[in-house]
């Protein structure tokens, strides 16, 4: 399978795309390739690329001044983005890190291109809009699920919404993508296995 494939499937779920146009998509793209512990993007550093997991994992964190513990932001998998939208879209810093955390391939646009492929393709903003608008969705509905359910609940709502993420990462990252310590998590997977 073509490894742009992923991509311009993804992309067809919401735009229909003729075969020049999913060629002409194709051709902004380049593919990088990480290895498990290799980082993406380090907070200080300008994110200059938009980012498609093709396969692997990937966290976005920042280190918590505090505690000086890893807090995650979100979790990436395949079929998924990873990139700091903020620092990309404004040329600006980032204030977090993204971390491979298994050998990971991805498609990555640099923003000039970005914005090249935007001018040719315009029918593309539709599709990049969706996204944005489904990841706002999702910030929104954990913040509020953060504040109203308790950590056996926010961890069941996690497993129901990204059963493969739940597969893939590790749950002492899953807890701290929920707020909970590891050992916390432990226990609670503990008391619904044995229920």
């Amino acid at each position: 399978m073509d490894m742009k494939e992923g991509l311009i499937t993804s992309i067809s779920k919401y735009i229909s795309l003729s075969s020049e146009e999913a060629h002409l998509i194709e051709t902004f793209w380049t593919k990088k390739e990480l290895d498990k512990g290799d980082y993406l993007l380090r907070n200080g550093q300008t994110c200059r690329t938009d980012n498609f997991v093709v396969n692997g994992a990937l966290k976005a964190f920042y280190i918590n001044p505090e505690t000086g513990k890893e807090e995650i932001l979100y979790l990436a998998i395949e079929n998924w983005w990873a990139t700091d939208i903020d620092s990309f879209q404004k040329q600006q810093p980032s204030v977090y890190n993204i971390q491979a955390i298994e050998d990971t391939c991805l498609l990555q646009i640099s923003h000039d291109s970005f914005q090249e492929m935007l001018r040719q393709l315009p029918k593309l903003e539709r599709f990049f809009r969706i996204i944005l608008e489904n990841y706002l969705g999702s910030l929104q509905k954990r913040i509020i699920l953060n504040k109203t359910l308790d950590a056996e609940q926010r961890y069941l709502e996690f497993l129901e919404n990204y059963p493969k993420i739940a597969e893939k990462v590790p749950n002492y990252l899953i807890a701290s993508y929920l707020g909970i310590s590891a050992e916390f998590l432990s226990r609670i997977r503990k008391k619904i296995d044995a229920s």
